[in-house]
């Protein structure tokens, strides 16, 4: 397996207020490898937050969690687990339910994550947060990005970095990290209601559904 930063020179990406150290809010390692990557490779301090609590079912959430660190320590980058909280995030979500993806139950979604990566920003006296949340086309970047400075209006002393990680050849070097390192290609989101949504379109076209395990009595 190649190394996993580029021998390739980087451009200097410089976060708000030309901070050094920046705290990712990280969705999954297809998304975030290229950019874990270059953030690595132009030198800045980064850690990198695995807070997800909308993934299901568990098995799910350890399966892309498990990678995501797995990436992070290939990179030397120390990697945070936001724990697996269902109730709060069902909690943000309720009535939402039937909202389709790109709603407000994903803005409520992005909300709640990224809230959470403020919060532990302050904590760890990290100035910046980003996220990799709107490198997937799946994605309203817009949305994302509103989620984001609403999320740290509520925090003192972090900025939030709208980086557009689509740009410069960022979608494509998501994709070629993600078939170098063989990350695991979800078939869904991550909730239970996208999952349901993946299903509901699957069936439709005659297609075989996603079955994980069902969530234990006490994850719900």
């Amino acid at each position: 397996m190649s190394k996993p930063v580029s021998e390739k020179k980087v451009p200097r990406v410089t976060p708000p207020g030309g901070a050094e150290s920046v705290l990712l809010h990280s969705c999954c390692a297809p998304c975030s490898g290229g950019v874990m990557e270059e953030l690595a490779a132009a030198g800045l301090a980064v850690t990198v937050y695995f807070c997800n609590p909308n993934i299901h079912p568990q098995t799910e959430y350890l399966k892309r969690k498990d990678e995501n660190k797995a990436f992070a320590d290939r990179l030397g980058l120390p990697f945070l687990d936001g724990d697996y909280r269902l109730v709060p995030w069902f909690v943000r979500v309720e009535g939402l339910e039937q909202e389709p993806e790109r709603g407000e139950r994903c803005g409520a979604c992005f909300t709640y994550r990224l809230e959470q990566t403020a919060q532990q920003a302050a904590l760890l006296g990290i100035p910046v947060i980003a996220t990799t949340l709107g490198i997937s086309r799946w994605k309203d970047m817009d949305q994302v990005n509103v989620c984001g400075r609403n999320a740290v209006e509520q925090v003192s002393g972090v900025d939030y970095w709208e980086a557009n990680w689509r740009k410069g050849g960022g979608s494509q070097r998501m994709i070629e990290v993600s078939r170098r390192e063989g990350f695991y290609q979800q078939e869904y989101c991550g909730c239970l209601y996208s999952l349901r949504a993946a299903n509901r379109s699957r069936g439709e076209k005659s297609r075989g559904l996603i079955t994980p395990e069902p969530p234990r009595i006490a994850e719900i």
